[in-house]
């Protein structure tokens, strides 16, 4: 490795001498020096060192440094004691480094550090562990910072970039990325890129986005699909919501990897096509690929969103008897799911309480669910209970039970509990994309700039579908208030607003896509239904549990989700 000498002199003008240090900070300056004591010795350290080396035990020294400021003084002194042995050009130190003094709210020495490391000319190995270490430490924008610096680059420099963006929920960024990639440099994206560009695609439902990076795939000859690139492209299109789409890769591909075969039994699932989910598993086991413990994930979850409850308990024995895969947590958590969806919700907490394995939050949220929708305030109670770190959701769950029961004082508990304990209630939100841009929404939002056209449309459907027989759902306004309070507070909850825009912003006949962030409730659900009919437009909402696919007054889910 290219050893550079940086002078400490930079270092000493920023130190902190801490007036008295209290107990703690004993202790972490001697943990730092146990740190570096094991750079004291002659040892000379590969480039890609073992987990367990001195470098990596500095690195997580390091990150342990935050913002009080005895962390400042001891970050200050381990720096000039990395540099006084001769270590402060390894990349990885410097991107640890940097984070550390960013962490302790110093970005001034952060940015100088990365300035003189880049101007030193480290090459291109070295600037690919720095940008990779920096997105391991979620410091996006300096990795940004030494992309655009860096004056050497290969296509690792911006795989890095991009599946770094996607593992630090910047998917707009990782995608931004590859089309900086493709204009402004000479270097061509290969199936890492795409690889990852895909899956940033598929976690923000970019139809439009995720055909342009396959388009690209295609060009100059195409790459070659590998299982990964294979599995990336039916997970897209399904998680996009083009579910035909999805099958037809399917179909046109190499299909000898489980991966691909899971892609598309999970695509169906979230899209409520059980039969469909249930056909490609039985030609998986007519092809001979057997299935592993993902592959029968999936089909309990294709089972639960359509209600199949012999079939989703046939399948879970299928995975022990047969193929001899012992069920995990999630598949436990997912016949629960099943069982309480189902309406047997005491069966559901059976299986909880006889399960081989510690039930999570989650399952225990399923049961409260479950409790919730066939109105069992006991079972909830158990489930709110057992839930350590309750959310506001769950709160919320529980005092709606109530509210159903007409148990109004309860409820006033629950309210009156998260209100004393500063809990909110989580605000449900929908997205739609129109012209390349995302247009999101809350409920009851007044902040678009097209409010005003927003709200006319909005309102001139409600008006419509109720002279067609619609009748909203005031059962779900869980309040001890008026029929018409009740209604006004349905009106405007951010899928309805995001429909309108949609409508009010695309040409008559098209298909409107928007996402939203928690399950639809029942009178969404249900006067959406009611649009699809009175305007003959087919209506596709990917929620938090899976798709709904509204057309001609129907929607894919069978009313069942």
């Amino acid at each position: 490795m290219q050893r550079i000498s940086i002078s400490i002199s930079g270092i000493r003008r920023f130190s902190v001498t801490s007036p008295s240090p209290s107990c703690a900070s004993n202790h972490v300056t001697l943990a730092g020096k146990k740190a570096f004591s094991f750079l004291d010795s002659d040892q000379t350290f590969p480039r890609n060192y073992h987990h367990q080396s001195p470098l990596y035990k500095v690195s997580s020294f390091l990150g342990s440094c935050k913002s009080q400021s005895n962390s400042k003084s001891v970050l200050l002194q381990a720096h000039a004691h990395i540099l006084k042995l001769g270590y402060g050009t390894h990349p990885t130190l410097v991107a640890s480094i940097v984070a550390a003094y960013r962490r302790c709210n110093l970005p001034h020495i952060a940015r100088r550090l990365l300035t003189r490391f880049l101007s030193l000319s480290p090459g291109v190995s070295n600037t690919n562990l720095v940008i990779e270490s920096l997105m391991i430490n979620g410091e996006c924008g300096l990795a940004k910072k030494v992309l655009r610096k860096a004056s050497d680059r290969n296509v690792i420099t911006w795989n890095l970039m991009i599946g770094g963006y996607v593992r630090n929920v910047q998917y707009e960024e990782a995608l931004k990325t590859l089309k900086d990639m493709i204009s402004f440099s000479d270097i061509k994206p290969n199936k890492f890129s795409f690889a990852s560009a895909l899956a940033a695609c598929a976690r923000l439902g970019d139809l439009n986005r995720a055909k342009w990076v396959h388009s690209l795939m295609m060009t100059d000859g195409g790459v070659e699909l590998n299982p990964i690139l294979c599995t990336a492209l039916v997970d897209v299109y399904a998680k996009c919501g083009h579910i035909k789409t999805s099958r037809e890769v399917f179909y046109g591909v190499e299909r000898d990897d489980v991966s691909v075969w899971n892609a598309m039994i999970t695509g169906f699932a979230t899209h409520g096509l059980a039969e469909e989910a249930i056909r490609v598993f039985s030609e998986m086991e007519g092809q001979h690929v057997s299935p592993d413990s993902i592959t029968f994930l999936g089909m309990l979850t294709a089972c639960s969103h359509c209600g199949l409850l012999e079939e989703g308990k046939g399948y879970f024995d299928l995975m022990s008897q047969r193929y001899s895969i012992q069920p995990k947590l999630e598949h436990y958590g997912a016949m629960v799911d099943l069982l309480g969806r189902g309406g047997k919700v005491k069966e559901a907490y059976e299986l909880i309480e006889s399960m081989p394995v510690e039930p999570d939050l989650v399952i225990w949220r399923s049961l409260l669910s479950s409790s919730r929708t066939y109105k069992n305030p006991k079972l909830a109670e158990t489930a709110i209970q057992n839930l350590s770190k309750a959310r506001s959701g769950d709160y919320v769950l529980l005092s709606n039970i109530y509210s159903s029961t007409k148990k109004w004082e309860s409820a006033q508990k629950v309210r009156e509990l998260m209100k004393r304990e500063g809990i909110r209630k989580a605000k449900g939100k929908s997205w739609v994309e129109f012209g390349g841009v995302i247009h999101r929404f809350k409920a009851g939002d007044a902040s678009h700039v097209e409010t005003k056209g927003i709200y006319k449309l909005l309102e001139e459907l409600i008006q419509r579908t109720k002279s067609q027989g619609f009748v909203p759902d005031t059962d779900l306004v869980l309040m001890d208030v008026s029929e018409e309070e009740k209604e006004e507070n349905l009106n405007y909850h951010s899928e309805k607003l995001a429909l309108a825009f949609g409508i009010l912003k695309s040409s008559p006949g098209s298909e409107v896509r928007i996402q939203k962030n928690i399950r639809m409730c029942s009178d969404c659900h249900n006067w959406i239904k009611s649009v699809s009919r009175l305007l003959n437009r087919v209506i596709i909402i990917r929620d938090r549990i899976r798709f709904h696919r509204f057309e001609d007054g129907l929607c894919s889910c069978k009313d069942y989700w």
